[in-house]
């Protein structure tokens, strides 16, 4: 595919139609939305896009929807429940909603306001089928690692009659929850400079978190709204093939500088 391991300048939508269908394992993104939608210039048509990702997506593979939704006269908007709704109606599969939970609100509620500091975006898991690829990551401490049961277990067997059933130790981590907290800001959603000059980027370790249980070394990544290049450049890091796709010829040049800076990974994956 001659869009492999590069950062392609051009509107998504156009973009990916030169993409083969059922191409891309793992698509990772989060779009702009509600009073963001007009972004320096350019329309944001959700529609269109969900339709060409359907399309080029392998049957089995995923794509991460990172989204939330703007208040705008006193009522929140709904958008990503809308927009989670039509990825439904075009054939993906809602296979989890998972939650992003930053460390702080650039707009910290007041104590006299009406409502509660905003500090979450979805992140919605959408399968094209059954899912091929889950990786899940286990980060989770037990409590009571090594320990096998607080009592006997019991079961009855084929006869009827109850036999004790062996119970293995709790293991010393477990697989995580679906809300992930970020730590975000200046030298923590990323620490190359350069990637702030865009004004929404998302940490790099959310990018790299979703690549690992979702996709495997050598499969293909896509963004097609990459802005500053974060997916791109940890799927490089993680011996992953990307494809990003951004409209404006500056994020485009960040991106660019961004990925070119990591050195060639363990695994071959430009073959």
């Amino acid at each position: 595919m001659e869009y492999i391991n590069k950062i392609l300048q051009g509107d998504c939508i156009e973009v990916m139609k030169g993409i083969e269908d059922n191409s891309i394992d793992l698509t990772v993104t989060s779009p702009p939305y509600d009073n963001l939608r007009i972004y320096k210039g350019y329309i944001f048509n959700f529609e269109g896009i969900a339709k060409e990702l359907f399309r080029v997506t392998k049957q089995g593979g995923i794509v991460v929807w990172v989204v939330g939704d703007a208040t705008i006269k006193g009522s929140e908007t709904g958008t990503s429940f809308k927009q989670a709704l039509y990825f439904k109606e075009i054939g993906f599969n809602l296979h989890d909603t998972m939650i992003y939970e930053k460390n702080g609100s650039s707009f910290p509620a007041r104590r006299n306001g009406n409502r509660y500091s905003q500090i979450f975006e979805y992140m919605f898991i959408f399968s094209k089928g059954n899912l091929k690829t889950h990786n899940l990551i286990c980060d989770k401490k037990n409590r009571w690692e090594g320990y096998t049961s607080f009592g006997k277990s019991k079961m009855r067997n084929k006869d009827g009659n109850l036999v004790e059933r062996e119970m293995k130790p709790v293991p010393e981590f477990s697989s995580r929850n679906n809300i992930w907290r970020y730590n975000t800001g200046n030298n923590y959603s990323t620490k190359d400079k350069i990637a702030y000059q865009h004004p929404a980027i998302f940490p790099e370790k959310l990018a790299q978190d979703h690549i690992i249980s979702w996709s495997n070394p050598g499969d293909v990544v896509l963004d097609p709204m990459c802005g500053s290049g974060t997916t791109c450049k940890m799927a490089k890091e993680l011996g992953r093939k990307y494809i990003g796709i951004e409209k404006d010829k500056d994020y485009v040049e960040i991106a660019r500088k961004r990925i070119k800076a990591i050195p060639q990974t363990l695994f071959d994956y430009a073959k």
